[in-house]
């Protein structure tokens, strides 16, 4: 079996990242997105490189609020997947949260099992902040946003998907 290494995303890579996401938005599992939206968040991204230095898996870890962040474009390649990848990228970004202090970590996902497995649970409740951080977190642009509060205006791009939630202890 190859082994693989996870490492912060680098500039170069933002190629390798569009690679691995474009199947995955072709079958919409994700949201394909611009170049610049990569070098702009790059900072929140980390990958998964094979021996060979290739790009085999990425996430990113986006802060929403002082005590929630989003998983986002948690992707593996096809020959890849099953092998640990998204389970060793998805434990780097848990870490990142939990040293960053961030208390809790939403998803919007098809991968219910994987997510589930891995301590998140279906969100119950769709009230998961106060009404003050509520009306704060509307005046976000981001889409990610959106979704976590579950907005009608991107209802569109998220039919079908499962809202999920993680909680560390404090």
């Amino acid at each position: 079996m190859t082994s693989f290494a996870i490492r912060r995303a680098r500039t170069p890579d933002v190629a390798g990242i569009r690679l691995l996401v474009k199947p995955l938005a072709d079958q919409r599992v994700l949201l394909e997105k611009e170049a610049v939206a990569y070098y702009e968040n790059l900072q929140e991204f980390f990958v998964a490189e094979d021996r060979d230095g290739a790009i085999v898996g990425c996430g990113a870890l986006h802060v929403m609020w002082e005590d929630i962040a989003e998983v986002r474009t948690l992707a593996t390649s096809a020959d890849w997947r099953g092998r640990g990848v998204g389970a060793a990228l998805l434990a780097r970004l848990m870490d990142e949260a939990r040293d960053i202090g961030v208390e809790r970590v939403f998803c919007l996902t098809f991968e219910v099992d994987f997510f589930r497995r891995h301590g998140f649970e279906v969100m119950a409740d769709q009230s998961v902040v106060d009404p003050v951080v509520y009306s704060e977190l509307l005046r976000s642009t981001d889409e990610g946003v959106a979704e976590f509060l579950d907005l009608a205006r991107v209802k569109p791009n998220t039919l079908g998907n499962t809202r999920m939630i993680a909680h560390f202890g404090s």
